[in-house]
């Protein structure tokens, strides 16, 4: 199974596929994650991304998309795997597909998780973390016994100043600028894949599993 997740910030695309990653035994890729792990290990393709971080300046997507074309090449990724928030936009989408056909790759469902502003709204800005453990809260899903105290170990709980709500609406307007072509550029695909991610988790991971079945 090789799926593209796309979606607005508070869609859940990591949380879905973290559950279908371990349901298949299939790689779970987000560009974050292998930008950290180049950068630590000091690759080659790392040190060449630190320097355009150090300068406050974003990394080029010819140097995201080798590190994309490493990554698929690694054992894991031999059963499948789900590219996480990547494309982000249109040049990185063409580049994509150029490297899939490099690489013999054939996509089985580009996920695109559909979600009204206010629910993304409401799930980020309720969202707490605890300062000592690192254990996630919402206040309206999933609120702790006791109010700004974690269950598990009793640390204090936080809200991320990025998950405040002006911050949010900020970066879903980001977010609708950057990708609104790139929806466009995936939904002329018969592999372009729109489900309801407003619904609790279990039931998107199913209809995510019987779209792509199909």
């Amino acid at each position: 199974m090789k799926l593209i997740f796309l979606g607005p910030p508070g869609a859940g695309k990591g949380t879905q596929a973290a559950v279908i990653s371990k349901r298949f035994g299939i790689a779970h890729i987000s560009t974050g994650d292998i930008l950290r792990e180049n950068v630590s290990k000091k690759t080659d393709l790392g040190i060449q991304a630190q320097k355009y971080m150090e300068a406050g300046q974003l990394v080029p997507d010819d140097v995201i998309v080798a590190m994309v074309e490493s990554r698929l090449q690694e054992k894991d990724c031999q059963e499948g795997f789900i590219l996480d928030g990547f494309p982000r936009t249109v040049v990185q989408a063409e580049a994509l597909d150029k490297l899939l056909e490099k690489l013999d790759i054939e996509l089985d469902g580009i996920i695109y998780f559909d979600v009204p502003d206010e629910v993304v709204v409401k799930r980020l800005s309720g969202r707490r973390i605890c300062k000592s453990c690192g254990a996630i809260y919402n206040i309206h899903s999933q609120p702790p016994k006791k109010d700004g105290v974690c269950d598990l170990c009793g640390g204090e709980l936080y809200q991320r100043s990025d998950d405040e709500e002006s911050v949010v609406m900020n970066r879903l307007k980001v977010y609708k600028e950057l990708t609104a072509p790139l929806i466009s550029y995936y939904e002329k695909s018969d592999k372009f894949i729109k489900v309801d991610a407003s619904r609790d988790s279990s039931v998107v991971v199913e209809a995510i599993v019987e779209a792509v079945r199909k």
